[in-house]
């Protein structure tokens, strides 16, 4: 991140604007639209979006981090308000479901992969704090095993980011946090 200025509050309602139609559009599956069309249907002006998105991939990327912001967001508001085994599952279930009901999100993260994006790399690494952070306080409470890091449940979501568009998706997408979720608990004793 930058230490950019902060924006005047009809930028800021302006950015917002276009981040709002950006998400909508990508959501509805019409990430293909002329580029200037996204300035038309967020109601402001073509030089507008480009003095804040040059480009599609920074529209995206921008897109991209707000979506993982909240995620994150999320991961932190669980540890608050329920058990740690609780809120691993209800992140990982969530992290499903959001890419399920944001099929937008599904196409964002594919386009930037192709645009080889540094925007992934800091979501990446934001997702992975979040991961490390509840596999953790799961570990403290003694309700996971602690020989199984962040990086092989980071993989787990990757292959499901990617096999998005599977005709059995969500199912299938569900059934590998099961197999996560059940590796990581400790033997019943």
């Amino acid at each position: 991140m930058t230490d950019a200025k902060p924006l005047r509050a009809d930028a800021r309602r302006n950015r917002d604007a276009l981040l709002a139609k950006a998400r909508e559009l990508f959501a509805e599956g019409r990430y293909d639209l002329r580029f200037d069309d996204f300035a038309k249907l967020a109601g402001v002006g073509t030089g507008t979006l480009y003095r804040h998105f040059p480009t599609r991939e920074a529209l995206a990327e921008a897109v991209y981090r707000e979506e993982l912001a909240a995620m994150c967001d999320r991961a932190r508001e669980a540890q608050t308000t329920l058990s740690a085994d609780e809120a691993l599952e209800s992140f990982l279930r969530g992290f499903v479901a959001h890419l399920h009901d944001h099929e937008g999100l599904a196409r964002t993260l594919s386009t930037l992969m192709a645009a080889r994006s540094g925007a992934l790399a800091e979501g990446a690494e934001a997702l992975g704090r979040a991961v490390t952070d509840l596999l953790a306080a799961a570990v403290r409470a003694g309700k996971i095993r602690d020989d199984v890091g962040a990086g092989a449940v980071m993989m787990a979501l990757q292959g499901i980011c990617a096999a998005y568009g599977h005709p059995a998706y969500r199912p299938d997408a569900d059934g590998v946090i099961t197999l996560v979720l059940a590796g990581l608990r400790l033997p019943q004793r």
